[in-house]
């Protein structure tokens, strides 16, 4: 359908910047001279531009909307991601369409894709933390415009990620400094990107501090599952440190623990990770390790971004750094 009226790459070209700088003018992004807001401003007005969906076409013909694909989850760490990537693509001047998946498979995501395709969005972003979206990726069309987020670190599509090993480490390795003998680990599923990471991490501390990494107790990201393997925990007076490999699974450690009289951090350190709105206000407030979740989403938009002004694609990888948190649940541990 042909567009009636200036375009805003008409408004680029008049105000000497690129369709990019318009979109932010236009949305009010803060990231942009008072000067060049002039001008985008007096070419809008000598034109009489007027922004909608049709006008506001990229120069590649696609439309000003990032496709989205995402497993339909209540799980803090994608559903963070999600609302990170959507605030994001606002400032820049693109809306978002999220394809809602109940499973991370091949036939899903195609199917997903498929349909933003069909709606020329401009790129796509597709949070895909399991191993079961690793072959779907990388049998998509080579000329879309693509980031993953969290996705396979060995498959060669362009990712952007949360550095889970690092943060692991630094988990693992604050219970060490605080005098722990060793740490054991309660994992989420094994087939997730982000626990085979955070596994990682922690066996990469213990065996740098020269220490034999205990069983690992597998999880599930649940609050149920970490009550389970933190009844077993409560059992073992060995057990002094305690690294869950998210927060839900730390409230159930925490939980099986008061219920057998282990205290924590008096008996047993706790460290999390995630740093839900709530950890800050478990009993006892939660130390746990924080990704940057907006930090994610400004790179994986700003990796999608070039790849949409350039033309092609690129085995582009790029790991956000958390941040560890410190609270009350880790103390040395009882002589």
């Amino acid at each position: 359908m042909a567009v009636h009226g200036p375009a805003m790459t008409d408004v680029a070209r008049l105000a000497g910047v690129s369709h990019q700088t318009v979109s932010r003018v236009l949305n009010g992004h803060p990231n942009v001279r008072e000067q060049t807001r002039l001008r985008v401003r007096a070419a809008i007005a000598e034109l009489g531009y007027r922004p909608n969906g049709a006008a506001r076409a990229l120069v590649t013909g696609r439309s000003q909307v990032i496709g989205v694909v995402a497993q339909n989850t209540t799980l803090y760490g994608p559903a963070s991601l999600l609302a990170a990537l959507e605030q994001t693509a606002a400032q820049e001047g693109f809306a978002v369409s999220v394809g809602s998946v109940r499973n991370l498979d091949h036939r899903s995501i195609s199917a997903a894709v498929e349909r933003h395709l069909s709606h020329r969005v401009a790129g796509i972003v597709v949070i895909a933390p399991v191993e079961s979206a690793g072959e779907a990726l990388e049998r998509l069309p080579k000329d879309v415009p693509l980031v993953t987020v969290d996705g396979d670190p060995s498959r060669p599509v362009p990712l952007v990620t949360v550095d889970q090993v690092a943060g692991a480490r630094a988990a693992t390795q604050h219970l060490l400094d605080a005098g722990h003998r060793t740490v054991w680990h309660v994992s989420g599923p094994s087939d997730w990107f982000d626990s085979v990471g955070r596994i990682d991490g922690w066996r990469e501390a213990l065996l740098a501090a020269g220490l034999v990494p205990p069983p690992l107790m597998p999880g599930d990201w649940s609050a149920s599952s970490g009550y389970r393997c933190g009844q077993m925990l409560a059992r073992m007076p060995e057990v002094t440190a305690v690294f869950t490999a998210n927060d839900h699974l730390a409230l159930g450690v925490l939980r099986a623990l008061h219920e057998f009289g282990r205290r924590v951090p008096d008996d047993i350190s706790v460290v999390g990770f995630d740093d839900v709105p709530e950890a800050a206000y478990f009993i006892p407030p939660l130390t746990t390790v924080r990704p940057d979740f907006d930090a994610v989403a400004r790179a994986s938009l700003q990796m999608l971004l070039t790849q949409i002004e350039s033309g092609t694609g690129g085995a582009l990888r790029q790991t956000v750094a958390p941040t560890l948190v410190a609270r009350e649940s880790v103390a040395p541990p009882r002589r």
